[in-house]
């Protein structure tokens, strides 16, 4: 029992066990229970799950604030609302994958199962390496603030061009070096087939890279996630579970959002906003001579941002007949 008490990234054994034993247990019970057969995923279900997830997601984060203090916990809560919030843009480039390949929505779920678990191992090294070099070298913090920033001005200054998924680098680089097949084989990754010389191969299908470029966009999206996160708390379990715990709801919040990613248009304005606040209050926390911006303030100027972003949102992109009322 001893083993579980041992310190572990700063954190006894138990907490990252049980963290562990939470996420298997969910991915195991959505492939292998509830997501057994291939079907559609109706928006419905898609709200509830979510909503489930988001719950257990808060849950955790309970645990956090009773095991290791408020401090710890509010920095949890304040990372869990901006990866939720900048899972949403990550959402609009996943309809444009899906979109580009023709994928079939009761399709769509296995790919994004799997690519759900690619992202907990990619995060789990992003944020390792983060944490090591944080630190080794806290100054680095630092540049991580001014990243943010000029993320977010770049955000607020410049628009966004479109995602043309046809040229991205990762998927010409596959294309050139692995055999492809031209359509779906059902819900298969891999098909064996006869190539151009007559020899049974194996052959990927479009389903598989359309996971590739999923994971792929996942790298792109970390790179202002990660920063963001390590702004919030440099403790790597607040900044892994946070991460994660967001993440894995990313599957159920998808067939939702997908259908509505439009009302949605403002909501990178209060992201760019976020990011700028995020990486400004380092900086702000110096000049006023505090140890650390108070995480409480930070947490509640967050939500009130993100609030008022997708409330503009809303507002702006009601139906034509409210609005004409």
């Amino acid at each position: 029992m001893e083993f579980l008490l041992i310190a572990f990234a700063g954190k006894p054994v138990w907490m990252w066990l049980a963290f562990i034993a939470i996420v298997l247990a969910l991915l195991v019970f959505d492939l292998g229970v509830v997501h057994r057969k291939t079907r559609e995923i109706s928006v419905r279900e898609s709200l509830v799950m979510s909503a489930v997830y988001i719950m257990l997601g808060l849950a955790f984060g309970g645990l956090v604030w009773w095991q290791l203090g408020g401090e710890a916990g509010t920095a949890y809560l304040t990372a869990f609302t901006i990866e939720k919030a900048l899972a949403m843009d990550n959402v609009f480039v996943i309809a444009m994958i899906f979109s580009y390949f023709s994928i079939p929505r009761a399709y769509q779920h296995r790919v994004l199962f799997w690519g759900i678990v690619g992202v907990i191992v990619l995060r789990a090294i992003m944020i390792g390496l983060g944490a090591a070099i944080v630190a080794q070298a806290s100054w680095v913090l630092y540049v991580f603030a001014l990243f943010l920033v000029a993320t977010g001005i770049k955000m607020l200054v410049f628009k966004d061009k479109p995602h043309d998924v046809g040229s991205n680098p990762a998927l010409a680089w596959v294309r050139r070096r692995f055999d492809v097949t031209d359509r779906l084989h059902d819900e298969r990754f891999f098909v064996r087939q006869k190539d151009a010389s007559g020899r049974l191969v194996w052959f990927m299908t479009p389903l598989f890279l359309a996971l590739i470029l999923i994971e792929f966009a996942d790298v792109i999206f970390a790179v202002d996630s990660v920063p963001a996160i390590f702004a919030i708390s440099t403790d790597p379990f607040v900044v892994y579970t946070s991460n994660i715990f967001a993440i894995l709801g990313l599957r159920a919040l998808y067939f939702a959002l997908a259908a509505m990613v439009d009302r949605f248009q403002y909501l990178k304005l209060a992201l760019a906003a976020v990011m700028i606040f995020i990486g400004s209050k380092i900086f702000l926390a110096d000049l006023l001579g505090l140890e650390k911006f108070p995480p409480a303030l930070s947490l509640g100027i967050t939500f009130g941002l993100l609030g008022a972003g997708i409330a503009y949102s809303l507002w702006k992109t009601r139906p034509a007949v409210e609005q004409a009322e």
